[in-house]
């Protein structure tokens, strides 16, 4: 795997995730989101906090910068098509740029580190790389959903499905190193929620209840 190409596309994709558009989406609206709602600047906070058009623009922005790093990356194994490039060296291309992307949203140095809880993000790269098999982690956070009325249950949920996925689907192997480190890092990104889901505190969709910044805040920590 050439080393140049393993660096400019880990980079490419950092510089893609680490853009905070739930943050630059609320100051054009006039406000610093991280201090309403739950303090978080991912679709949901922006959503419940300035409503669903701010919430779906944020959506497909983060989405976005996970998606296209790795179209882009993969156009760029094609068009050059590095000497000594394996079939297999190209999927780890793809899966370091996408987790770069990940990570970007999750630690964006333009935030002193504290981005995002990567769902939307890992949903562009989901896209890129498992195609149609995208679609069984979205049902599963649809259903989820649908049954708990918890955004934060679907994630967790979903993103445990892809990390099964990697696993019991041949043709999704080779992604295996993508799907468990994604997997559990959302999980990981939700352990406040997980701490509120336990206590029969967290937020439910159509609950109409907002936590003060500061407390939500005090509680991801």
């Amino acid at each position: 795997m050439p080393l140049y190409y393993l660096t400019v596309l880990a980079l490419a994709g950092f510089l893609s995730g680490s853009l905070p558009f739930g943050w630059l989406v609320a100051r054009l609206g006039g406000m610093d989101i991280r201090k309403h709602g739950s303090g978080n600047i991912g679709m949901t906070n922006v959503w419940r906090v300035m409503g669903w058009k701010a919430g779906l623009t944020v959506l497909l922005l983060d989405v976005a910068k996970g998606l296209l790093p790795v179209l882009l990356a993969g156009r760029l194994m094609d068009t050059v098509n590095p000497p000594g490039l394996t079939i297999s060296g190209r999927a780890w291309l793809l899966l370091i740029t996408g987790l770069a992307a990940i990570l970007g949203h999750t630690f964006t140095p333009w935030l002193k580190f504290r981005g995002g809880k990567g769902v939307a993000t890992s949903l562009g790269v989901l896209i890129a790389l498992y195609q149609l098999w995208v679609l069984a982690p979205l049902g599963v956070f649809l259903l989820a959903l649908a049954t708990t009325r918890m955004v934060s249950v679907g994630s967790i949920l979903a993103a445990l499905s892809v990390g099964i996925l990697a696993v019991a689907v041949p043709a999704l192997r080779p992604y295996m190193a993508f799907g468990i480190p994604v997997a559990l890092l959302v999980v990981w990104t939700h352990r406040s929620n997980i701490r509120r889901i336990l206590d029969g505190t967290e937020s439910r969709v159509g609950s109409g209840k907002k936590k003060p910044a500061a407390e939500s805040a005090q509680a991801d920590q």
